[in-house]
């Protein structure tokens, strides 16, 4: 009996000591996470860069949180012209798992100097002016994902198919690869789930051109974005998208994807690289959702075309799945940059 008893000390010791190893292994990897150089003015990870471009040199806005040498994830908003506001929900998930992780404000867009070089709203003007910022920050192969969410995930992709030597690995959420496709799916199976005498007023002022029209807002709003965007109750969306949405870049918005969300009618209407996706090597996360304005069945086929893809299916989620499905999105995400740095 007394051997008995001496054993269960001997263990409840043993498991004791293990859960302060963890306890300080856990504080150790916070200091480091969270470590700055004393030495240097704190900007709270704040960095402008300065890119060059046809038009002179312009500075943009970055923004690093947390230290991690294996992991660093850099942040890639939609629009075109969305800043980087919405991403912020990144801040409740990534630190606690130890991930370093950057916000990026393209050119004329958000904390970024303001440009009126209109020839700047192009996909290779913007996949040249990515690859500075990956300079300036110094990320590499050795750890840098991108991370691309719409038309992040355009830039994502577009990026990777010109430097995919300096990228670890991808996460393409909720972007088709395809502008056809994405107004495929919009016109034969969205539109459809529409209301008749809505979708008539809708076509009306866009025939019109009337766009600016507060009904046709009003509209689109209700019925598309309530329902295939964000699936919260309009009056709880989050105070980060709807910050975002009223930092808009409109004319980088309306160059490139027009109006609004329904459909594209800029100049990405005729962008497709789905004959190039098997040129895409590094490890590639695709996330489709159930409800996205984008098809998920079309994300899937894309994480099939690339060399190491996997998918992430949101089986209640829309296009902000990071919200309105926020658990699923989030551990899939941490799941794939885990499994991407096993030692």
């Amino acid at each position: 009996m007394l051997r008995i008893k001496l054993k269960y000390i001997v263990l409840l010791m043993v498991f004791a000591l293990a859960a302060c190893r963890d306890k300080e292994q856990q504080s150790e990897h916070f200091l480091d996470y969270y470590a700055s150089d004393t030495s240097q003015v704190q900007t709270a990870g704040v960095k402008m860069i300065p890119i060059k471009t046809p038009a002179g040199v312009y500075k943009v806005w970055t923004k690093r949180i947390g230290n991690n040498p294996k992991i660093k994830v850099l942040l890639l908003a939609g629009g075109p012209g969305f800043p980087h506001d919405y991403l912020e929900v990144f801040e409740s998930f990534f630190p606690k798992e130890g991930i370093e992780f950057y916000y990026y404000d393209e050119l004329g867009s958000g904390n970024s100097d303001k440009s009126v070089d209109s020839t700047r709203f192009s996909v290779d003007r913007a996949v040249a002016e990515l690859e500075q910022v990956r300079e300036a920050l110094g990320l590499g192969k050795d750890n840098l994902y991108i991370f691309g969410h719409s038309w992040g995930g355009i830039l994502a992709m577009e990026y990777a198919l010109k430097y995919q030597q300096h990228v670890k690995g991808l996460i393409i959420s909720n972007m088709s690869s395809s502008g056809k496709e994405f107004n495929r799916y919009i016109q034969e199976v969205l539109v459809k789930q529409l209301p008749k005498v809505t979708l008539d007023s809708i076509n009306l002022l866009a025939a019109r051109n009337d766009y600016a029209n507060p009904r046709y807002t009003a509209l689109v709003t209700e019925h598309f974005y309530g329902k295939f965007v964000c699936r919260l109750p309009l009056d709880q969306w989050p105070e980060p998208f709807t910050r975002a949405l009223g930092k808009l870049n409109q004319p980088y918005y309306l160059s490139m994807q027009g109006p609004s969300e329904f459909g594209i009618i800029g100049s990405l209407k005729n962008w497709d690289i789905s004959s190039r996706l098997n040129q895409i090597k590094v490890s590639a996360l695709m996330i489709g959702a159930k409800y996205d304005e984008m098809d998920p069945k079309h994300m899937e086929w894309m994480s099939k075309q690339v060399a190491n893809g996997r998918y992430l299916y949101c089986n209640n989620g829309s296009h902000l799945s990071m919200y309105d499905q926020q658990q699923v999105y989030m551990k899939g995400i941490i799941q794939f940059l885990r499994d991407g740095n096993v030692d």
